[in-house]
């Protein structure tokens, strides 16, 4: 997926010539570029990544569809996206022997997520979900040959149904490429990379009816479409909007550049309105580069228990423990942290802990830590518990007095205040050490409301005439929930993207 192609013929209503290789509105004559805004697409698609494809792919079966894609090259978040997806009923679990159903999955997730997510969206996903895997194994896809499992990382299924390919989300791409250069090459299918969708069109009476385009040197286009989709991701690089829309800062920049929240803004403009940001949940224990918000990740220590047991102690920004360091569940973990002052936490070890344990930032050694203290805002040292406090900013008095109730019941052998079973060694040995980490996130949980036609609805309930919207442009919390379930959304984002191309969309 690199470079440009060659313009084919304008009657053959296609500008790929080769596998992955399109033209932005940039590069296209003023004669083509008059052809786009003259024809009416049955459907233009905002966004050309996991759900955009599915919905593209499936509709172009049937209808003739126009994709704008932002970035240079297809795919979205797929080239960085672990991928991860869950089913039931699917051909890997056929080949494991494992008996699933769609009622089990759906349980299991509104188990996990607590009843948070949207329950009309989860029940559509998981009767629909099977189908969408088996049809990207039927084309090609192949997962991990350990696969399907419970879970990893995050709250288990009480059954195997999830799992991901070799190559995490390039996977998938790899499997939905071919399918997009035939839909290309049979000509049901355009392409128009490097193009931005800056507007809706929208008539007197409410309706969208086309796009407003435009082109990477500013040039705007007028595409008309009987029906739109937003699929263009959602908002987590956009640190002004993540902040309006969940409450909390935009505090690490992790997620695909382009997700600055365009299709948000698209389907707010339409009437639409957004839901679901009082259901964000931070992940655990990213070590930020600087204190300017969002900063990048410096190191993503391994804190949960299954993955390393803790030898640290875990404290808030007042000095004070808040968990169960070793708690068997990272989102019972991370769901305390939610509650905590700006989500800001610290490690807190000494000399001999340093020495012992298995290295709390990945691959680094004993002494790059040392050295951190003398060169990164975050690392903090010093000869005593309370010295340290100020070095790192938190309440000396409380840090010193949580890490004598913890020395003391290991020494007497008496049970943890906070139940933690793994104790190896006291923290008593200076010099003393402290990682300020943050509460982070690489999604956004708020997006635009949809109904169960995946149609954009308004502060009513009344669905935007011809507008409809897949992917986390919907928000991950619709079917995720206040958790991060296992599989929750790039598995939705397909089975929507499937469902609309296929089965919703009307192009009569």
């Amino acid at each position: 997926m690199t470079g440009f192609g060659t313009t084919q013929s304008v009657t053959r209503r296609h500008f790929l010539g080769a596998t992955g290789i399109a033209l932005g509105l940039g590069a296209l004559p003023g004669g083509i570029r008059r052809a786009l805004a003259d024809e009416t697409w049955d459907l233009i698609v905002i966004g050309g990544g996991t759900g955009g494809l599915p919905t593209a792919l499936f509709a172009a079966e049937r209808a003739r569809v126009l994709v704008i894609e932002q970035a240079a090259v297809l795919g979205g978040t797929l080239d960085r996206s672990t991928g991860q997806v869950a089913a039931a009923g699917t051909v890997f679990q056929d080949a494991k022997g494992i008996v699933d159903s769609p009622d089990a999955h759906y349980e299991d997730i509104m188990r996990i997520n607590e009843h948070t997510s949207d329950p009309e969206l989860t029940r559509l996903f998981v009767d629909h979900a099977g189908d969408a895997l088996n049809w990207l194994a039927a084309n090609g896809y192949t997962v991990e040959a350990t696969h399907p499992v419970t879970g990893s990382g995050h709250e288990h299924f009480r059954k195997a149904r999830y799992q991901w390919g070799a190559k995490g989300g390039w996977s998938i791409f790899k499997t939905l490429e071919p399918l997009v250069a035939n839909a290309i090459n049979t000509g049901g299918l355009t392409v128009l990379t490097e193009t931005s969708a800056v507007g809706l069109m929208i008539d007197a009476a409410d309706r969208v009816y086309g796009v407003v385009a435009e082109d990477r040197s500013g040039q705007r286009l007028d595409l008309r479409a009987r029906n739109v989709v937003l699929a263009s991701g959602g908002c987590a690089s956009n640190p002004h909007m993540f902040e309006e829309l969940h409450g909390v800062p935009l505090y690490c920049q992790i997620a695909h550049p382009n997700s600055q929240g365009i299709g948000i803004t698209l389907g707010l403009s339409a009437g639409g309105v957004v839901r679901g940001g009082e259901l964000y949940a931070p992940l655990l224990g990213a070590i930020l580069a600087n204190d300017y918000y969002p900063s990048p990740a410096a190191a993503i220590p391994p804190l949960n228990p299954s993955l390393r047991p803790p030898w640290e102690l875990l404290v808030n920004s007042n000095g004070e423990r808040f968990v169960r360091e070793d708690h068997p569940s990272i989102d019972h973990i991370e769901k305390v942290l939610a509650r905590q002052p700006g989500h800001r936490h610290y490690a807190i070890f000494d000399e001999e802990i340093l020495e012992s344990a298995p290295s709390l930032v990945p691959n680094w050694d004993r002494q790059q830590v040392r050295d951190a203290c003398n060169q990164q805002p975050m690392f903090y040292s010093a000869g005593n518990l309370g010295e340290l406090a100020v070095r790192s900013g938190v309440n000396p008095k409380k840090l010193l007095a949580t890490v004598e109730n913890y020395n003391r019941a290991r020494a007497k052998k008496m049970p943890d205040p906070f139940g933690l079973e793994h104790r190896p060694l006291p923290i008593a040995k200076p010099p003393f050490y402290a990682i300020r980490m943050q509460g982070w996130t690489v999604i956004s949980f708020a997006g635009l409301n949809v109904n169960p036609q995946l149609q954009v609805v308004t502060a009513e309930g009344a669905p935007v005439p011809n507008l409809y919207a897949v992917g986390e442009v919907i928000g991950a919390g619709a079917t995720s929930g206040n958790a991060y379930t296992n599989g929750m959304l790039v598995t939705p984002a397909i089975t929507f993207g499937r469902l609309l191309g296929q089965r919703i969309l009307n192009f009569g």
